[in-house]
């Protein structure tokens, strides 16, 4: 082999492991545009009332919450942020808490029996979403959500001391 052919070799090579290193994965990235400027508004709104805490208990729809807030403003039970994010993107959005070993929806506007909301419903306990959130990782892409295929983005919310909280999460029915 000549050193041309060598090289010419070695760069597509190289080009081959960029590209496969770069692409974006549904569980590991943002591959929607959608999905990703939802989850930017949803995250802005929060952001813009504090830093996310837990903190006392609240109903919600059936159970008892630990509540979720950012700042001292308590989302539980509250739906302005996620109808902004509906409005601003389309979609759908809701704040989950962690609540044991659970995720539960405090905050949403999935489509559901509590007020036409999926309000206190739990993330799917054998879900490709909680995988990621567990471990404190984000996942994008596409789940079932109560029965129906959504295009979606996890974020794992974290207090001060980096400890899971909670969920920000944005969605788009397939």
């Amino acid at each position: 082999m000549n050193r041309k052919s060598f090289l010419v070799g070695l760069l597509a090579a190289g080009c081959f492991i960029a590209t496969s290193t770069l692409m974006t994965s549904p569980g590991n990235a943002q591959t929607d545009p959608k999905v990703a400027k939802a989850m930017a508004i949803l995250k802005a709104e929060t952001a813009k009332l504090g830093a996310p805490k837990v903190e006392g208990t609240v109903q919600t729809a059936d159970k008892t919450t630990p509540g979720l807030y950012f700042g001292s403003t308590k989302v539980n039970n509250d739906f302005t942020i996620v109808d902004k994010v509906k409005a601003e993107a389309g979609g759908t959005a809701s704040l989950f808490v962690k609540s044991g070993d659970e995720y539960v929806r405090v905050s949403t506007n999935v489509p559901g029996s509590v007020q036409g909301r999926a309000q206190g419903t739990i993330l799917d306990p054998k879900g490709k979403a909680i995988v990621n959130v567990n471990k404190g990782e984000a996942f994008y892409g596409e789940v079932d959500i109560l029965g129906k295929p959504y295009v979606t983005g996890y974020d794992p919310i974290k207090d001060a001391s980096g400890k899971v909280i909670g969920i920000w999460y944005v969605g788009y029915e397939k």
